[in-house]
Order: C-alpha cells, then structure tokens, then sequence
C-alpha cells in the first residue's frame, strides 16, 4: 500500500508510468505463475496473455488490462503467495499495483455514483438505521431492487445486510458488571457493520469481554476507510484513517488495546494506517491493535479466560476469511472453539467471493457465485449443526447460497458460555 504522500506525486498517477510497471509486473507474473487460479484476476490475466498475446506478458491492450483491474477484489492474498515481493529486488506489489491503476482511472473518469455509495457505507447506515423497517422492506422489493440495477448497477439478485438498531446506542444503555477492568482494558473498534446491521456481533463481544473481566469502551469511531479504497478514493479512506488514529490513540494514551471483530477492519489498522498516514502515531496505534479472536486467545494463554461454558457446540466449520489469513496470525477463533466441549470444528479456507463491495456489482455477481461455488460444496459435504465465519460479508454471501445461518464466533462462545444452541 502506498502511502498518501506518494499517491499525491505526479508520478503515481502518470499514465505512462503506470503502464510501464505494469508491463514489468505482468511479464514477472507470465514467467512465474504461482498465482494461476488464485482469483478470477490472474486467470483473466494469464489466460489473456496466452491466448491473445503468445505468452507476452508485455502485450496487454488497455482494455484487456482494464478487465484484470476489475477482477481484482483486493483479498491481499497474493501477496504473502507470491515469491517476488519487496524486499525482494523485483518488488513485485500486485495489490498496490490494482490500487495505483484504480487511483488513477478516477482522474481521468471520476469516481462513478455507485462506487461513491459502495465506498461510504456509514451513510447508508445512518440512513437505513434510522428507519430500518423501511430500509430492511426496500431492499426485498422487486421493483426497486430492479430498478437500483438499472440506475446504480448494484445486481437485483444479491441479498443485502439487514439493518436494525445502532450497535453504539445499545452500548450506551449497558452498565457494566461489577469486577470489570481486573483483566485488562479494550477500546472495541466495532466496526460500520456491527454499528448497522450486525449488532449482536458487537453483543456478545461485550457480554464476553466483561464476562473474562475486560472493561470495554468504544471511542469515537468512523469506518475504516477500505470501502473507499476498493472505490480508488484515497482522500476518503485517508480522512478516515486520520480520525481513527487520533481517537484510537487517546485511548491507548489511557491504558487500553484496541481489539476489533472484522479482520478487513483489523488488517486495515494493523497494516495499512501506517502506509497512509505515515508516521509514529499510526504505527504506535497498529502496534496495538487485536482481532477479537487474538485478544481472547491471549486471555487464554494467559490462564485468563473462563472456561466455565454451558453447553457444547457440536460439529462447527469455520470459515477463515481472506483478510484474517492475510494477517498471518494462525486461526485464534477456531482455537477457542476447540475450548468448547462437546465441540469440533474444521477450517474452510476458500473465499466466498463477496469481497468488499465487488460480490455486490451487477457485473461481478454471477463471478461472485462462482469464485464461492467450492466452499459450498465444502459445506453441503459436511453438513455442520453450525457454521462462523469473522466477516458479516462472507456470511451474507453463505447465507444467500445455503440458507443457513452464519454467526461470528463470538456470537457462538456467548452461546456457549449460556449453554444456549443457535438457531439455524
């Protein structure tokens, strides 16, 4: 990832430029091919390269580059994958590379009404939210579905969140039980899906924070700013970065981590503030930064999670999203699970194709199936009594496949901790 000042210089956003380290990164991935069916992107890319251009991986037309651009839902999965990267001499970066071509289509086109939409997910949150009734029955409409389409180009087929009830005002109202704060302090960054349309996410991370003595706030926060980076609006992911590492960092100046339960929220805060906005405040609040699932197993490690639950969870599979395993952490909610009696769970490791704000795109849908075609099969083959996964967009897409219920895994240790089962 490229930092606000460099994609402020002329350089970054020169077309010539631009064109030249493509073509030097395509020939490297032509020669190389680790990467081949990966994503939909560099099958489109080495597929093009063979077929049209004889294996030339310098020969790409604008248009055919432009279809790779597309395809890239920047899981960031390639980057640990691929064998050239910095600090090796070719410095291959094909995620920033997608990021740099996106910034720079923006110049010349503007960003689209769509990708401005997709990008600000807190407005449509603060929409919705206020009337979620109205919100929730709109967007099962037929008509206005098709007509969104039409308009927008967000596909009439693809299920959407359902919104509800604030996350923070339902905070607000709670009094924390005596002998919180014995353990340790966290600031929760609960992320724009939890605050609109995944509440009992943020839920059950309280009740089980407090439950292991972990006083919980929940600074002031804005969304993480990777929506408006899919979109090639760096100034908007930048203008966010910059509020959450302030407010971030009072309340790490106060005594408290920061742990959150999106991992593209986490992975954002642990590897891309620091490379937007440059400089120590953004690295002191990464170095502090937890995904729920690693905080709780360092509680655990640490002989300080209770293990008292109340009913075992039975045959679990557990979905390990692209931006939790980009991070490079191990599987920490798998190995709470396994805490659990009466419990076993199995890691599924594919990518449901959602991606952000891609699996929404009328022209990605039908791509977006395939790409998750594998885990569902996965799924159908072991029939779990319960599926989790750490991203509510990985769940929307389960959930439209399957039409069973996709939890977060601390939605499953709360139920565990009540001996309560979840309904599928």
């Amino acid at each position: 990832m490229p930092s606000a000042r460099e994609i402020a210089a002329p350089e970054f956003r020169d077309p010539a430029a631009l064109a030249a380290e493509a073509q030097r990164v395509y020939d490297i991935c032509a020669g190389c091919r680790r990467c081949y069916n990966l994503c939909p992107s560099f099958t489109q890319l080495l597929d093009t390269i063979d077929e049209c251009h004889d294996g030339d991986g310098t020969a790409l037309r604008p248009a055919e580059e432009r279809g790779v651009v597309d395809l890239c839902f920047s899981c960031q999965l390639c980057y640990p994958h691929c064998p050239y990267t910095p600090p090796h001499r070719w410095a291959v970066d094909f995620p920033r590379l997608m990021l740099r071509s996106r910034v720079t289509r923006t110049v010349s086109e503007g960003i689209p009404l769509r990708e401005r939409l997709l990008g600000n997910p807190e407005l449509i949150g603060e929409i919705a939210s206020r009337m979620p009734a109205l919100a929730n029955w709109a967007a099962r409409n037929r008509l206005l579905r098709a007509l969104a389409e039409r308009l927008i180009g967000i596909d009439r087929r693809r299920r959407l969140p359902r919104y509800g009830r604030r996350f923070s005002a339902w905070f607000r109202r709670q009094t924390p039980p005596a002998g919180v704060g014995r353990t340790a302090k966290v600031a929760l960054f609960y992320t724009t899906p939890v605050e609109y349309s995944a509440a009992e996410t943020g839920k059950a991370a309280v009740r089980v924070l407090w439950r292991n003595g972990v006083d919980v706030i929940c600074p002031p926060q804005r969304c993480c700013g990777m929506p408006a980076l899919d979109a090639g609006d760096v100034p908007a992911a930048v203008r966010r970065a910059r509020f959450n590492i302030e407010s971030l960092g009072r309340a790490i100046d106060a005594g408290y981590e920061v742990v959150v339960p999106g991992p593209t929220c986490s992975r954002m805060l642990k590897q891309e503030y620091p490379l937007l906005v440059p400089g120590a405040a953004a690295e002191r609040v990464a170095a502090h930064v937890f995904d729920l699932g690693e905080y709780l197993n360092r509680l655990h490690l640490a002989g300080q999670l209770d293990r008292s639950f109340g009913a075992g969870l039975g045959r679990v599979a557990y979905h390990a999203p692209c931006h939790l395993r980009v991070q490079e952490i191990g599987f920490k909610a798998r190995d709470l699970l396994r805490l659990v009696p009466d419990t076993s769970v199995e890691v599924l490791e594919r990518c449901t194709g959602m991606d952000g704000t891609w699996g929404f795109k009328q022209e990605f849908f039908d791509e977006s199936l395939r790409v998750a075609r594998p885990l569902v099969r996965e799924l159908d083959e072991m029939a779990p009594s319960l599926i989790v996964s750490d991203c509510p967009l990985a769940a929307l897409q389960l959930e439209q496949q399957r039409g069973q219920r996709v939890y977060h895994p601390v939605e499953a240790l709360d139920a565990a901790y009540d001996g309560r089962s979840l309904p599928a």
